[in-house]
């Protein structure tokens, strides 16, 4: 969730959404985004609107947060009328969700089942630091309806971490994992981040093996961006640290998709592997493919029917709309027909099961199964689907098509 917020146009003070985006609101699946934006430091890599304790300021806290967040799942509600809308995720990111007691993380998913309802079978997900979270903790975490934890371990590395400026020791994760475990978690998520200045091969193929050393149903790797206005954006700048190499991060791309294959967890999304379909981030697959999802929380996004809107970004700013019974929206846009194809062509190509042709220029789409970047076979089918090579340039790949 990037810390800078677009413009757009007003929103109404009570939220209400144009008529338009309720068409059809029930048949499309629904999710909630519950934004928490404390951390305990700040990572030098990291835009996403967190906030530590000294930045924070008077008027929002961790400890009223989860009130505050209720508040705006009730909103919801009233927006979104008396519709059936079964929530089949909930995904709690951040800053460090975990810096909440497991309690008050379960009160807000409490809310989202009385006002919606959760769908049998809901994925229910909560974003954590290895350091964040002890099997205690976790054991209540689990009680309160959670199904899934995404652990950020990025590295194996120490001097990898120390330049992210993470604060867990490598022999966290494994430890956390096997808690995870035992509290009766089936799907465990590890992100790992690529490309660090200072990072070699070696040190991402240590990364990998680690993280599956610990046998984790769904690994995330990222390439490292290089955000304007973080500290590790000035350290490029003056030249402390060197900007990571596209070569490189390719190659090493190409390594994770190896190592991971090998292991038996298989991409379905460029930046994603699972063990199977079940193992597969639904939250995530919701965003890819257009459905409607409220975001909770001081700059958290939301989509319903073709309507996106942002929240207000600060926490004070958030919680004293809230608790002057004012929309917390910050702006919002309608996105026409022709944005949406391009949104849907952005978002599904990057999925293993690829795109419709039938969005896309043929001639386009012959010209890049000849440059070997899209699947010859899945065309015959009405797809377009990205090969190896095609994943490394898919954002080239896109702009062709769009």
């Amino acid at each position: 969730m990037p810390a800078i917020l677009p413009d757009g146009d007003p929103v109404p003070a009570d939220g209400a959404l144009p008529s338009g985006a309720l068409d059809g609101l029930g048949t499309r699946p629904f999710a909630f985004y519950v934004h928490v934006p404390f951390c305990v430091t700040r990572c030098g890599y990291c835009d996403f609107n967190t906030y530590t304790a000294t930045e924070l300021g008077p008027g929002a806290s961790r400890e009223s947060y989860a009130d505050t967040a209720v508040a705006e799942v009730r909103l919801a509600r009233r927006v979104l009328g008396d519709a059936d809308l079964p929530v089949e995720t909930v995904f709690v990111g951040g800053g460090t969700p975990t810096l909440l007691a497991p309690d008050d993380l379960g009160r807000v998913l409490a809310a989202i089942d009385a006002e919606f309802g959760l769908a049998p079978g809901a994925e229910i997900t909560t974003e954590a630091n290895p350091e964040s979270v002890d099997d205690a903790y976790l054991a209540r975490l689990r009680e309160a309806g959670f199904t899934r934890v995404s652990y950020g371990m990025q590295s194996a590395r120490e001097h990898v971490l120390a330049v992210l400026e993470r604060s867990h020791t490598p022999g966290r994760v494994p430890q956390v994992v096997d808690w995870t475990r035992k509290a009766g978690f089936e799907h465990i998520n590890l992100d790992l981040i690529y490309g660090t200045p200072g990072e070699t091969d070696d040190d991402w193929r240590a990364s990998l093996e680690a993280a599956l050393e610990s046998e984790p149903d769904h690994v995330s790797a990222y390439a490292l961006i290089v955000e304007e206005g973080t500290r590790l954006a000035a350290q490029v700048r003056r030249g402390e640290l060197a900007a990571p190499d596209d070569d490189a991060m390719a190659d090493r791309y190409l390594l994770a998709d190896d190592l991971l294959s090998a292991r038996g967890l298989h991409w379905y999304e460029i930046s994603n592997w699972a063990t199977g379909p079940d193992a597969a981030c639904r939250h995530n697959l919701l965003y890819w493919t257009g459905a409607d999802w409220w975001g909770v929380g001081p700059g958290a996004h939301s989509h319903v029917g073709g309507t996106r809107w942002w929240n207000v970004k600060h926490p004070a700013a958030y919680a004293s709309r809230l608790a002057e019974g004012v929309a917390p929206a910050h702006a919002r846009e309608i996105l026409d027909a022709g944005d949406r194809r391009v949104e849907r062509v952005m978002l599904e190509l990057r999925l293993a099961a690829g795109c419709p042709t039938g969005l896309l220029d043929d001639t386009a789409v012959r010209r890049l199964i000849a440059d070997g970047l899209l699947e010859r076979a899945p065309y015959a089918e009405g797809r377009a689907v990205l090969t190896r090579r095609g994943r490394l340039l898919a954002d080239a790949v896109v702009r062709e098509l769009c």
